[in-house]
């Protein structure tokens, strides 16, 4: 490393990568736990359509404030 580098890395989840990412244009956020909003605990996929993938990862959910959006999901297609 060069000496300009910091040492230590903080380690974050996707969704407080995206809270970063949404608060440096502006838009407020909070990122919520895996598994804690009832978004989550539907199907991500339907079988009806041959495109669709079957397998699908939940990386998490954020809460948006002062928008018509009330929540994010993150999911991974897999």
């Amino acid at each position: 490393m060069h000496d300009a580098e910091s040492d230590t890395f903080v380690l974050k989840s996707w969704p407080e990568k995206y809270r970063d990412m949404l608060n440096e244009i502006g838009v407020d956020s909070t990122a919520k736990e895996i598994g804690s909003d009832d978004v989550e605990k539907g199907d991500y996929y339907s079988r009806y359509f041959a495109h669709t993938a079957r397998m699908i990862t939940n990386r998490g959910c954020l809460d948006v404030k002062n928008s018509n959006i009330d929540v994010i999901q993150i999911i991974q297609k897999g």
